[in-house]
């Protein structure tokens, strides 16, 4: 391998393919994002993951991942987990 060089995988973020760094981690792929670690669940291949494992849970070629993020306010919002969309409505304030 060249110096420099970092293997890429496809994985699905949210139904959106996406090409990212081989051994790659959750907590790395939600700083790539830009998202809060501590504001959001996770699913990988259909498994909720426990925050404390996402440093530990290091992603594969293929792998689908589900993110929901907490927002406040009074906006509809529609999570997707295990492939079954739940509508849900925020509370104002």
């Amino acid at each position: 391998m060249t110096e420099g060089f970092q293997s890429r995988m496809h994985i699905q973020v949210n139904g959106e393919p996406r090409q990212v760094c081989e051994e790659i981690n959750v907590t790395d792929l939600l700083r790539d994002l830009q998202l809060n670690v501590e504001r959001v669940a996770v699913e990988v291949n259909l498994e909720i993951l426990d925050r404390r494992d996402f440093d530990a849970k290091t992603l594969q070629e293929g792998d689908r991942i589900e993110i929901l993020s907490f927002i406040g306010g009074g906006a509809p919002v529609r999570v997707v987990l295990s492939g079954e969309a739940f509508p849900l409505l925020c509370k104002e304030g």
